[in-house]
């Protein structure tokens, strides 16, 4: 009985202490993930878009360098922060609209629930060019799911502490 306990702690004793931790770089492929935008608060759309960022960034950066047409991402906005893709709200959301512009151009679909369009009392006519709207938010995401999407679902936390008061 004592020893495997002894033997136990001979090994333990004996394993060197781990280094330091260390940076690896996963075979990622080709990332295929749709992102569910429901915010209870229209502002959070940049918070969503930093997500997609977030993303997007360490994939077409070294080592990965991607192509972003490489990259099947999918926006489904169907919270409050669908008034930011509302054109006569532009000027409130200006900054918003142009990343989402951006990253349309880069490839990325947003695509708007018809179901939150109508209540919102939105048509076709409401939204910009790079908007599709699809009927349903829900079914549009399990879709893509069936299509070997991953989702991601971006979480909008307060900050309390700045990261010098907690580092």
């Amino acid at each position: 009985m004592l020893r495997p306990f002894l033997l136990a702690i001979t090994i333990v004793l004996a394993t060197p202490a781990a280094a330091a931790g260390d940076t690896v770089f996963p075979d990622y492929g080709e990332p295929k993930a749709v992102f569910e935008f429901f915010f209870a608060d229209p502002r959070h759309i940049d918070n969503g878009l930093y997500w997609v960022r977030s993303f997007m960034n360490p994939l077409i950066e070294a080592p990965y360098d991607m192509a972003p047409e490489f990259l099947s991402i999918v926006v489904v906005i169907h919270g409050t922060e669908i008034v930011a893709l509302a054109r006569h709200n532009y000027e409130k959301y200006r900054d918003s609209v142009e990343r989402m512009r951006y990253y349309a151009g880069l490839g990325v679909k947003f695509r708007v629930c018809g179901l939150a369009a109508n209540d919102f009392g939105y048509d076709s006519d409401t939204f910009y060019d790079f908007v599709e709207i699809v009927p349903s938010a829900m079914v549009e995401i399990a879709h893509l799911q069936q299509q070997g999407y991953g989702l991601v679902i971006p979480q909008i936390h307060n900050k309390i502490f700045a990261t010098e008061e907690i580092r």
